[in-house]
């Protein structure tokens, strides 16, 4: 009798390990972007999002970008005096800590500080994130933006599901009462997050902050601290 399938359950949270081989191969590639270009920085990214960080790489389009394992990147430099790859290289290394990324260039610190200042886009906050003002949906029929357009009345089930207490009358959606979906400083649910997408209402930015940056002539210079102590597992060489 042949065996039955079960259904497997399988975690979203982790991202597969690159293994050993893949491990060398990023630390290989940070070693040899540093005997290539004049400079190396580490940014942080705030509301981190894919689409943007392509636009920016795209703008820099003659450097290189790592964002992965804190831990192999700082490896591939030299966590100590004793096993860095040059001078004063393991001072970047003890600045990889949070969701932060190495930037290889060789354009200059004036630069490269132009470049980032001049780039930021709103976005959806996530689960998580810290709301950044009050939104209220007013009572009768629901509508959201600045347009106050209606919605369309098969997303009421998915407006009540998120714990909105909507109902429809005459192929409206609507609310006898004003409904808080976040306060300013809430830490946002999924079920708010989700509402404050339908609503249109982009609270999170995505921005990067150059942190320090290191010069082939061993210079080192500290722009600011990382507090976060979240590491990313995507390598986006």
């Amino acid at each position: 009798m042949p065996k039955a399938k079960r259904v497997q359950v399988v975690s979203l949270t982790k991202t597969k390990s690159k293994g050993k081989n893949g491990r060398r191969e990023i630390m290989d590639n940070v070693t040899n972007a540093v005997n290539t270009y004049d400079y190396v920085w580490v940014f942080s990214v705030a509301n981190m999002r894919n689409q943007y960080l392509k636009q920016v790489r795209n703008k820099l389009s003659t450097s290189r970008f790592f964002l992965g394992s804190n831990k192999v990147m700082a490896k591939a430099l030299g966590n100590g005096p004793e096993d860095e790859i040059k001078e004063n290289l393991h001072k970047i290394s003890e600045a990889l800590v949070g969701d932060v990324g190495l930037l290889f260039t060789n354009m200059s610190v004036d630069e490269v500080k132009k470049s980032f200042d001049e780039f930021e886009a709103s976005s959806y906050p996530r689960a998580g994130n810290i709301a950044e003002y009050k939104v209220v949906v007013k009572a009768g029929e629901v509508v959201r933006g600045h347009t106050e357009e209606s919605f369309p009345n098969n997303m009421e089930p998915t407006l009540r599901q998120l714990g909105m207490p909507t109902l429809l009358k005459q192929g409206k959606i609507m609310l006898d009462n004003d409904y808080v979906i976040c306060e300013k400083g809430d830490v946002l649910s999924p079920n708010q997050a989700h509402l404050l997408k339908h609503f249109w209402e982009k609270m999170a930015t995505f921005k990067i902050k150059l942190v320090a940056y290191w010069h082939q002539n061993g210079e080192f210079v500290q722009l600011e601290s990382e507090d976060s102590d979240n590491n990313t597992d995507q390598d986006m060489e």
